[in-house]
């Protein structure tokens, strides 16, 4: 092991560089900050970079106060110069991973960021990726590209895995507090980047490699996606059957071993579960193995807000051209101001093409996104009672449920906050 880069991880001299400051970089580095490490945030868009400068929040669980005090301290920077790099003994990548097409993985934000990176490499710098990937990206991709300035991996610097864990609005388990997974490219690389994160977060897991670190985020991430893709499908079979679904996952769950509660709703959202897991799907292909549950689950939650659809019109009693509709909750997650990937929002599309449609939310006032350009109701009792439906899309805590349900006419509740609603106007998923 590096004992000059050793000595300045346990000493808290190392200088950390965290590249991308979204959900994933921007707590991660103050995480280091509040530490006592010298941290620098980079990114790409001028206008985040500006806002964290002001010292403005813009991510649910990062106070703008945290922000602020860690730039006075002089232990948090931000900036878009790549040069920074140059001065880093730790650079970890926090940037986005989407798909270009359906099934299609898009690393071009990992290829400009290790391109960055390759032209700052030093001697005794520690590389760490954290965004989500295919299993063999850092030893296919990031070693060969750095590896080119002559310098090498596991003997002149170091290069390891670690997937992001971030569970936006999770109080209970912020960044510090989720157990890390590190891989890396050999025993002295897994071994200082768990040094490393061993700083700010108590549990740290190593694996024998970056792969199976890899493996493992596209497993957790599978493992949701085809779950909540299997009770979407037998919230549909019980709703062709006559049988309450949410009356059947109670009885289940009272078992107390060999099940876990999943809920059925319009789909998945945020960027790790409805993308993630087509990486692994994929990656599959290339060895000729089909990975048939994740691409049966994707299509079944993809399918959900035309199922809800489908289900509106046959409660309605009138031509559905003709009906007014009102979704509440836009975002993909419960008291998360995250739009990202968010099934109500193809709900509020869907419908839109067939009949009227209005939408609330108590964390998003205005909705201009993908073609959309709509402004939140005034939820009123008049508002409430000029609906032919409300759907309770998403179940904010913000929400007055009580006061929804004395004023709507019809509900469709599709996150279950009517539970033992004996009255036929309420209708669950």
């Amino acid at each position: 092991m590096s004992k000059k880069l050793k000595n300045k991880i346990v000493a808290k001299k190392a200088h950390v560089a965290v590249i991308g400051m979204g959900y994933v970089g921007l707590p991660l580095a103050l995480a280091f900050a509040q530490k006592g490490y010298k941290t620098s945030g980079i990114d790409t868009d001028k206008q985040r970079v500006e806002r964290i400068k002001r010292g403005e929040s813009y991510i649910t669980d990062v106070p703008s106060r945290l922000i602020a005090r860690m730039s006075a301290k002089k232990v948090f920077d931000v900036s878009t110069d790549f040069d920074l790099l140059s001065q880093a003994d730790v650079v970890i990548i926090c940037v986005p991973t989407p798909l270009k097409r359906k099934y299609t993985p898009d690393i071009s934000y990992i290829v400009s960021a290790v391109k960055s990176v390759a032209r700052h490499l030093h001697k005794d710098m520690l590389i760490v990726l954290e965004s989500t990937t295919y299993p063999g990206t850092t030893e296919e991709l990031i070693k060969p590209q750095l590896e080119n300035s002559g310098l090498r991996a596991g003997r002149d610097f170091y290069v390891a895995f670690s997937p992001e864990r971030i569970d936006p609005g999770n109080r209970s388990f912020d960044v510090t507090r989720i157990p890390k997974v590190v891989g890396g490219l050999t025993e002295t690389c897994t071994e200082l980047s768990g040094l490393l994160y061993r700083q700010i977060i108590k549990n740290v897991h190593q694996v024998s490699s970056p792969k199976a670190a890899e493996m493992t985020k596209l497993l957790e991430n599978s493992f949701r996606i085809v779950n909540i893709g299997w009770i979407n499908e037998i919230a549909q079979m019980c709703h062709a059957s006559g049988i309450d679904v949410w009356e059947v996952i109670d009885a289940a769950k009272t078992k107390p071993f060999g099940f876990m509660p999943f809920y059925p709703g319009l789909g998945v959202g945020g960027h790790c579960i409805p993308e993630d897991p087509l990486y692994l799907y994929w990656k599959a292909k290339h060895y000729n193995f089909s990975c048939k549950f994740i691409k049966l689950a994707a299509d079944t939650n993809h399918d959900m807000p035309a199922f809800a659809v489908n289900r509106l019109k046959k409660l309605l009693h009138k031509p559905f051209k003709t009906a007014r509709v009102l979704v509440l909750g836009v975002t993909y997650k419960k008291d998360v101001k995250d739009l990202r990937k968010s099934p109500a929002i193809s709900l509020i599309e869907l419908l839109r093409k067939q009949t009227r449609v209005d939408y609330y939310d108590p964390l998003i006032p205005f909705l201009k996104l993908d073609g959309l350009d709509l402004k939140a109701i005034d939820l009123t009792a008049a508002k409430l009672k000029s609906y032919d439906v409300v759907v309770v899309a998403v179940d904010h805590s913000a929400l007055d449920y009580a006061f929804i349900y004395k004023n709507a006419r019809l509900i469709f509740d599709t996150r279950n906050i009517y539970k033992g609603k004996k009255d036929k106007k309420v209708v669950r998923l």
